[in-house]
């Protein structure tokens, strides 16, 4: 597997990444969520629309199937974030560029296997309603905030 940049390892781990990310995945796991429970279909404005409450400008990328935040520049970063619906299971992906160099672009759930090792795995959280997946995506955006003023600060100072 490939080593993580240092910059964004350091990132991930001040961010308690592995932590939060667990804490989400086992408060909408499967368990709780079983597979005949979890909502499948979607309304792709809905969607969109929850993310707008939230501060973002999303556009759905009808060729991959997935929404795409609109990247930022902060400092000599651009950075993103693409939600991944399927199934009932919220995949969620940072992109972040250094000076046009890809230092990040991968799913969640390969971060921790790349902190802890390999053997970590921490299963994709499922939503069985609008709510549920709400609650996900305020939390996914919550660390995405968190996670950009700790790159941006360690460059800063």
């Amino acid at each position: 597997m490939i080593e993580l940049d240092s910059k964004i390892k350091e990132a991930l781990m001040k961010l308690d990444f592995v932590g939060r990310y667990r804490t989400l995945s086992d408060n909408f796991n499967s368990e709780r969520i079983p597979l005949n429970n979890r909502l499948i279909y979607i309304d792709g404005e809905e969607i969109m629309e929850m993310i707008r409450k939230l501060g973002y400008s999303p556009q759905f990328d009808t060729k991959e199937k997935f929404y795409k935040i609109r990247e930022e520049q902060v400092e000599n970063y651009t950075i993103g974030m693409h939600v991944i619906l399927r199934d009932g299971m919220v995949d969620l992906v940072w992109v972040v560029k250094e000076n046009g160099k890809l230092l990040l672009g991968a799913p969640w759930g390969t971060y921790s296997r790349r902190l802890v090792d390999s053997s970590c795995r921490i299963k994709k959280p499922v939503f069985g309603s609008y709510e549920d997946l709400d609650e996900i995506l305020k939390t996914a955006f919550s660390m995405y905030e968190d996670f950009k003023k700790i790159l941006c600060f360690r460059t800063a100072h």
